[in-house]
C-alpha cells in the first residue's frame, strides 16, 4: 500500500497502537515484530480489542477484509508514515541526543516552553527507531512546538532518526563514554551524535551548542548552520550563566548578551544540569518567551524517574540517579558530589554497562576519582567493579565492594546509615531501587 493511501487513513483513525494489551479504540495496530514475539499473530486480537485496521507483513495472518492492510514491513510502513506526517506539520521541531541530560533537557524545555505553547514532547525513553516514529504520530493540530529526543548505540542511528524528525532547530547535550560495544569508541560517539549537526546543516536549521565544550565545538567544524546560539559559561556566549549553590537544589544566574543577571532557585540537583537549564533557558529565548516566563518553567520543574532526582527518607537525604550510567556522567555526578552543601557523604555506585574493552579501565578510573572524595562510606556494586577491588588507591580504607546489589543491601541493612547525604548512581541493571529500603 502506497503511505498516501495509509495516511489518508491515518487521518480518519490518528491512534496507534502496537501492543494488543493496551489497544486504543479505532486505533491502527501495527504488528511489530521482535526477538521473541510477532506482532502479526495477534492481528485478529488487536481487531477484536478495537483497533480498526491493522497493519501486517505476513500474508499468512490476513482474513479477507478491508480492516487487514498488507504493507513489505510493519516497521518501514511506521516509519515512512510517521516521516510524511512530519512534512505536513509548519511548527518548531527541536531535535535533542548526547550521552548524557538529555531527558532532563528535553523535560526542561518543555517545561519552559509550556509556559506559552501547546508542546508535545518525547514520552519517557521513546527516543528511538520506533519510539520516535510514535512520538511523531501523536503530533495532532493542536501542538505548536514538538520536542523530539533522539538516542543511539551505533552510527548512523541519528541520521535515520533526524530524517524521520526532521529537526528545524537542535542541540547535542553533550558527548561521552558509553555504549562503547556499538560505537567501538569515543570517537564513534562523536560521529554517531554529530549526526545531528549534519542534519542541521544541511537543512538550514538553528543548532544550540554549549560552546564551552571543545568536543561539541570541534564536531561543528566544516559545517555551516542557518543560526547559531551559545550557551554556556563564557562571557561571549549569547546566554551565559554560574553556579550559585547547591544545597542540593540548584541557585543559578544567567543573562543574555552580558545583560542583567536573572537567579532561579530550581527543584533539581546536580551541579552538571546548569548547562542544560541554560539550553532551555536559549531556546525560551529563541523562541519568544520572557525571562519571567522562562524562569516560571524552570523553578515550577520536578525531576522524577529517578534522574537527578531528590528524595528524602526517614534517615537520610539521597541523590536518587540510578536511571542509567557511563563513564561521563558518574564523573560528572561525583564532582557534584564535591560542591554540594553536605557534611556526611555517603558514595553508592554500580556498575556501568556497555562499556566494552574499555570497561575495566573506566572502573578503575572511577574508584580513584571516588576515593579522593571525603566520605565516610564508599560502596562500589557490581561485577565490573568487583573485579577490581584490589586495586591500592589512596583512601581505600572507606571503599567496600560488593558483586551483586542483593549483597550490596544486605550491608546497609547492618549499618542503618542516618543524617547522611547519599549518591544513589548506577546503570538501569543493577535495580538500585533496591537499596533505597535500606536508606
Amino acid at each position: 500500500m502506497q503511505i498516501e493511501k495509509l495516511y489518508s487513513i491515518f487521518q480518519q483513525f490518528p491512534k496507534i497502537s502496537t501492543d494488543t494489551r493496551n489497544i486504543a479504540p479505532n486505533s491502527i495496530f501495527f504488528a511489530l515484530k521482535g526477538a521473541n514475539f510477532n506482532g502479526n499473530a495477534f492481528a485478529k486480537q488487536a481487531l477484536e480489542a478495537g483497533a480498526a485496521y491493522v497493519v501486517i507483513d505476513e500474508k499468512e495472518y490476513a482474513e479477507v477484509s478491508e480492516k487487514y492492510i498488507l504493507v513489505e514491513d510493519v516497521l518501514t510502513a511506521l516509519q515512512e508514515l510517521a516521516k510524511h506526517h512530519r512534512q505536513q506539520l509548519h511548527i518548531p521541531v527541536i531535535g535533542i541526543t548526547g550521552t548524557n541530560g538529555k531527558t532532563t533537557t528535553k523535560e526542561l524545555i518543555y517545561a519552559v516552553l509550556s509556559q506559552k505553547y501547546q508542546t508535545l514532547a518525547t514520552k519517557g525513553n521513546l527516543n528511538n527507531h520506533i519510539g520516535v516514529p510514535l512520538t511523531l504520530l501523536s503530533i495532532d493540530s493542536s501542538v505548536e512546538v514538538a520536542i523530539i529526543e533522539m538516542g543511539a548505540n551505533h552510527v548512523g542511528e541519528i541520521a535515520m532518526l533526524s530524517g524521520l524528525a526532521q529537526p528545524t532547530l537542535g542541540l547535542i547535550t553533550n558527548v561521552g563514554k558509553a555504549h562503547l560495544e556499538g560505537f567501538g569508541s569515543f570517537e564513534g560517539v562523536k560521529t554517531a551524535k554529530g549526526e545531528l549537526y549534519t542534519y542541521l546543516a544541511e537543512h538550514d536549521g538553528t543548532l544550540f551548542i554549549q560552546s564551552d565544550n571543545p568536543h561539541l565545538v570541534g564536531m561543528t567544524k566544516g559545517k555551516n548552520f542557518q543560526q547559531v546560539l551559545r550557551y554556556g559559561f563564557s562571557e561571549d556566549c549569547d546566554v551565559n550563566g554560574q553556579l550559585i549553590a547547591a544545597d542540593p537544589y540548584l541557585q543559578i544566574e544567567w543573562r543574555v548578551n552580558r545583560g542583567t543577571y536573572s537567579a532561579i532557585k530550581t527543584q533539581l540537583t546536580g551541579s552538571y544540569n546548569t548547562e542544560n537549564i541554560l539550553a532551555a533557558v536559549a531556546i525560551g529565548l529563541t523562541l519568544g518567551l520572557s525571562p519571567e516566563q522562562i524562569n516560571s518553567g524552570l523553578e515550577a520543574y520536578q525531576p522524577q524517574n529517578n534522574r537527578s532526582q531528590v528524595a528524602k527518607t526517614e534517615n537520610n537525604t539521597v541523590i536518587a540517579d540510578f536511571y542509567n550510567a557511563n563513564a561521563s556522567s558518574m564523573a560528572a555526578a561525583l564532582d557534584n558530589m564535591e560542591v554540594v552543601t553536605a557534611e556526611r557523604k555517603v558514595l553508592i555506585l554500580g556498575d556501568m554497562f556497555e562499556m566494552g574493552d574499555e570497561s575495566a579501565t573506566e572502573h578503575q578510573k572511577l574508584i580513584q576519582r571516588a576515593s579522593q572524595i571525603d566520605a565516610p562510606v564508599r560502596l562500589f556494586v557490581g561485577k565490573a567493579f568487583y573485579q577490581q577491588k584490589d586495586i591500592a588507591v589512596e583512601g581505600a580504607e572507606a571503599n567496600y565492594f560488593f558483586a551483586s546489589t542483593s549483597e550490596a543491601k544486605a550491608f546497609l541493612a547492618s549499618q542503618k546509615l542516618k543524617d547522611c547525604f547519599i549518591l544513589l548512581k548506577g546503570s538501569r541493571g543493577m535495580a538500585f531501587e533496591q537499596l533505597m529500603q535500606e536508606l
